[in-house]
């Protein structure tokens, strides 16, 4: 029991560090996004839905009192971390069935949330809107098949062998 709760709080540092080292590379969105929402879904895979919940509360807020998200996003923070959460919430209770229909579903779910709070609940610049939209699927999608290749690698290296091989292996 102890031993799980090492590794749990082991996994979810090192993830959480993954993703504050990549908000602060400087990186453009297209990239950051991908990345960020890659962590949440192995988030999902290697420590639950909680140790994702924590990051994609984390990583706005932080991204945020470090300048990294620019001052006109800060009403987004809340829908931001809301969105986060969602997605590993729906893709941890999808991915036993299926994985990549589990990703399609937790990222319409985030850009749905963040698409909703631009268009009718936080009063943000048009520019801001349109970065809080479509791109966002586009972003969670893509680091849900980033995060499925990095996963994969993670298997077969043997840090993730206390559960099942990816069902594509089995194949």
């Amino acid at each position: 029991m102890e031993n799980n709760k090492i590794k749990f709080i082991t996994r979810t540092g090192i993830l959480l560090a993954v993703a504050l080292v990549v908000q602060m590379g400087g990186f453009p969105q297209p990239i950051t996004g991908p990345l960020i929402n890659t962590v949440l879904y192995l988030a999902a895979l290697l420590v639950g839905s909680w140790g994702g919940i924590i990051i994609g509360v984390c990583t706005p807020v932080i991204a945020f009192m470090r300048g990294i998200l620019p001052a006109p996003l800060g009403p987004m923070i809340p829908f931001i971390a809301l969105g986060n959460g969602v997605l590993v919430v729906v893709f941890s209770l999808l991915k036993g069935k299926n994985k990549i229909f589990g990703i399609i579903i937790a990222s319409l779910a985030k850009y749905l949330i963040l698409f909703t709070a631009v268009s009718y609940i936080v009063d943000v610049p048009d520019k801001i809107a349109q970065i809080m939209s479509l791109p966002q699927l586009f972003t969670a999608l893509s680091g849900g098949v980033i995060a499925m290749l990095a996963y994969k690698a993670l298997w077969v290296i043997g840090m993730d062998r206390t559960k099942e091989m990816p069902e594509d292996k089995k194949q």
